[in-house]
């Protein structure tokens, strides 16, 4: 990675080529915005399409939220002709079964089930699948649900090795997703000196 890049992303898993390039050149107006980019990935749906996962600092994003960094993000890509061909611009949420893209995703959602890959063996095995146990600051602890006979149960994994991680849906987690997720909009509400009112939805296309 460039030192642009570093400098520039907090996350352990980035992206590589046309999307790395839309990447860069959003983050510095998505901060400035007070969101954080999650995502960029660019995929042959509907002809081609840019997906750019985002979210507030607090994990929250609004409907409204995406169509705002929609907005925004649009002209920029446009001038800049990151993209040589059309496409359509798609802003949304991590959504519930997120992918964990910075150590802190992992520490946040400790206790909960979660895939991974990674870029080289660990254990043997480069595909897991278990229990975020714990995380630090240069590995997380994996408490596998699926092992075969004679893996190991529990594995260390090292983030530098991480290529792609997300949560797995499950019933608690949708009830914890909920939960924080209505937490953090009465705060965020409350800061604003708004009433609350229902709960939006999480995704817009643009």
């Amino acid at each position: 990675m460039t030192d642009q890049t570093t400098e520039a992303d907090d996350r352990i898993i980035r992206e590589t080529g046309t999307d790395q390039r839309v990447a860069l050149l959003i983050q510095p107006l998505l901060r400035s915005m007070g969101y954080r980019l999650v995502r960029v990935r660019l995929s042959g749906q509907n002809g081609l399409t840019l997906q750019i996962m985002a979210e507030r600092l607090d994990g929250t994003m609004t409907v409204e939220d995406c169509e705002e960094v929609s907005r925004a993000v649009s002209p920029l890509l446009d001038v800049e002709d990151v993209i040589d061909k059309a496409y359509h611009l798609e802003v949304s949420s991590p959504g519930i079964d997120r992918p964990l893209v910075r150590k802190s995703d992992f520490s946040h959602w400790a206790g909960h089930l979660a895939k991974l890959e990674t870029s080289m063996p660990v254990a043997e095995k480069k595909r897991f699948r278990g229990k975020i146990a714990e995380a630090n600051d240069t590995e997380v602890v994996i408490e596998r649900d699926q092992a075969s006979y004679g893996d190991e149960l529990v594995v260390r994994i090292p983030f530098d090795l991480i290529s792609e991680a997300r949560l797995v849906l499950t019933d608690d987690l949708v009830r914890e997703a909920l939960q924080k997720d209505k937490k953090a909009r009465q705060e965020r509400k409350k800061r604003r000196g708004e009433e609350p009112d229902g709960e939006d939805e999480q995704q817009t296309q643009d």
